[in-house]
């Protein structure tokens, strides 16, 4: 018996196939649907590795671009979602390695308005966090928790196998554990020598 959670999944990704044929064709109205399905997804996906809004703009733009070049080549050994952020995680990372390393430690810059609320506060500290791991472990952990792709879907995003994946998500969480701790002992720290 199929597993009726896998439907809705499926029929996402049969509609998918439907718009790359299309845009094999270069039917650009199914370009700019597929578009307006992932820019979100991607944005926030890019975003969280190079903490600019220009770079991960001008990333997705690159990203859907290359879907439109490349979508004939794609043999459907893979979900769609999984052949597009395979796409942006290897032109994220390209984009990480030619210099664009420097990642400011606050999520919130000058180009966006942020409020002293808990939950920003709660991501921004979790953000940080995730800037500590090594490249592998921090694209592992987005993926897999920020985006609930499985470890078959990560490793082949990632170009490497589902233990190298499951070994990556062992540290990530002892190490982002490691770092939640002593940030926090670090800030109570502070909060006490302001109210000493």
């Amino acid at each position: 018996m199929a597993d009726s959670g896998g439907t809705k999944a499926d029929d996402r990704n049969q509609r998918e196939l439907a718009l790359l044929k299309r845009i094999v064709r270069k039917d650009r109205h199914a370009i700019s649907e597929l578009y307006r399905i992932y820019h979100a997804r991607l944005f926030k996906f890019v975003f969280g590795l190079t903490h600019s809004y220009t770079s991960a703009d001008e990333l997705v733009n690159d990203i859907m671009l290359i879907v439109w070049q490349q979508a004939a080549t794609f043999r459907g050994d893979s979900k769609v979602s999984t052949w597009i952020f395979g796409i942006a995680y290897r032109q994220a990372l390209r984009s990480v390695t030619r210099g664009k390393r420097t990642l400011p430690q606050q999520a919130c810059t000058g180009e966006t308005a942020c409020d002293d609320s808990v939950d920003i506060e709660m991501q921004d500290w979790i953000w940080r966090g995730l800037h500590t791991l090594p490249h592998p472990q921090r694209m592992s952990m987005v993926l897999v928790f920020y985006y609930g792709l499985s470890y078959s879907e990560t490793a082949e995003i990632t170009g490497c196998s589902v233990n190298t994946v499951k070994t990556r998500m062992f540290h990530a969480r002892r190490k982002l554990r490691e770092y939640l701790a002593d940030s926090a002992i670090a800030n109570a720290a502070g909060d006490g020598r302001h109210h000493g």
